[in-house]
């Protein structure tokens, strides 16, 4: 194979493994021998040189590793920069709701904030915090709504499981009934 035709495969390797990969595996990847492999890195690196690309090829820990210019950092680490995004309280109060009764329906989450929960539900869809699990066994078929795996991550939690238990409430038969959660005897 001529050495050229290693050129895309070298920087595929290269930029696909993020970090430094060692002269002796790249000669094991491409079958070559080390003069082979300086040259086709020399002949890389011309090659992002000459097309101003924003990417090179640098000796890093033993290895090689395709990294960023230097004068494209302040473009990079834009890509980096995160925006503070803080849940209102009457979000984090639906979605403590939500995580601890789900799943649970709007109707059910409303009676239990006492206000319309329509555009904090929306957006808590829309970051991904909450979806729907399928549809209640009533009258009407209300939806069902539940965390995702986004809130898992989000609040560093493995499973669902790990929340907290939540204190015990006395809630009287009315209420059960009213919330649909009425329970009967066991036979």
């Amino acid at each position: 194979m001529v050495l050229e035709e290693l050129l895309a495969p070298l920087e595929a390797v290269l930029f696909a493994s993020g970090d430094p990969v060692s002269a002796q595996q790249l000669m094991e990847i491409f079958d070559i021998d080390k003069e082979s492999l300086d040259t086709l890195l020399e002949t890389l690196c011309q090659k992002l040189e000459d097309t101003k690309s924003g990417l090179m090829v640098q000796p890093v820990a033993g290895g090689w590793q395709m990294v960023t210019r230097q004068e494209m950092f302040s473009y990079v680490e834009k890509l980096t920069e995160t925006k503070d995004k803080k849940l209102s309280a009457a979000a984090m109060e639906t979605l403590s709701i939500i995580a601890f009764k789900q799943p649970i329906t709007k109707q059910e989450i409303e009676h239990i904030r006492g206000v319309h929960i329509e555009k904090v539900l929306g957006k808590l869809i829309e970051l991904e915090l909450v979806r729907e699990l399928g549809r209640k066994e009533v009258l009407g078929r209300p939806i069902l709504y539940g965390t995702t795996d986004n809130f898992l991550k989000c609040f560093g939690l493995n499973e669902i499981t790990d929340l907290p238990e939540l204190p015990e409430v006395a809630i009287d038969s009315q209420e059960y009934e009213q919330l649909g959660l009425f329970q009967e005897e066991d036979q």
